[in-house]
């Protein structure tokens, strides 16, 4: 694991991933988050889009020869160890006040796991998990959402959590959420969303349409379309 932070940046970092990812995606990211990080095979992904990485972090074992000769040699920062992904290297490695991650799901299901228990375990930061349809994010324990009534908000547990929610058609008060027991998958909004929650977590899946009222929430600027893709 990198024992500094390989990028500082006082604004939004989009990190990359070598899973489903399109050129427009890519753009729609780097609209919110200009500057980006590759994770491993990420590098290849961003290239074929036509984009250098300002750096490129990860074991390398999925970073093919050719890709790497097109980089600068300063910007491969090589991590050997095997005890974590390449999207828990990145996370470790970059300083943000938002990460927006891309190619992380969509093609192998562990590693569409691993990113997600990823999410969790480095769940006081904010990072926003972009997807082909929808978003997802770790819930902190207070969280509030100004989001349009009729829009699907699932709520999945990676840990066992209580809550109390306003603004869902199905409250989550009283109710005990767990990976192995009861999960609350394609909720409604009726209003203005607030999820106050016994502890860390939850995760938070909305459609794609929800990233810009998201991050206005947070205080980010959001893209002007997010539904390209």
């Amino acid at each position: 694991m990198t024992s500094a932070p390989v990028l500082s940046s006082a604004a939004p970092v989009t990190l990359l991933g070598g899973g489903a990812v399109t050129a427009t995606d890519l753009a729609l990211a780097l609209r919110i988050a200009p500057q980006l990080v590759a994770a491993d095979g990420g590098a290849q992904a961003a290239l074929d889009c036509g984009v250098c990485p300002d750096a490129v972090v990860g074991d390398f074992d999925s970073l093919g020869e050719a890709a790497r000769a097109a980089l600068p040699a300063d910007r491969l920062h090589h991590v050997a160890e095997q005890e974590s992904t390449d999207f828990d290297k990145c996370l470790h490695a970059v300083e943000a006040p938002l990460l927006l991650a891309l190619g992380f799901t969509g093609l192998r299901l562990d590693h569409t796991l691993a990113a997600l228990n990823a999410l969790v375990r480095h769940g006081a930061r904010r990072v926003v998990m972009l997807g082909s349809d929808d978003i997802c994010f770790h819930a902190r324990g207070d969280e509030r959402l100004d989001l349009p009534p009729g829009l699907r908000l699932s709520l999945f547990p990676m840990a066992a959590v209580t809550g109390r929610s306003e603004g869902l058609e199905w409250p989550i008060d009283g109710l005990k959420l767990a990976p192995d027991g009861r999960v609350g998958t394609s909720n409604r909004v009726t209003g203005r969303v607030r999820l106050r929650l016994s502890g860390p977590g939850m995760l938070v899946l909305l459609p794609r349409a929800a990233l810009a009222p998201v991050l206005a929430g947070w205080g980010f600027a959001g893209p002007g379309d997010v539904r390209a893709g």
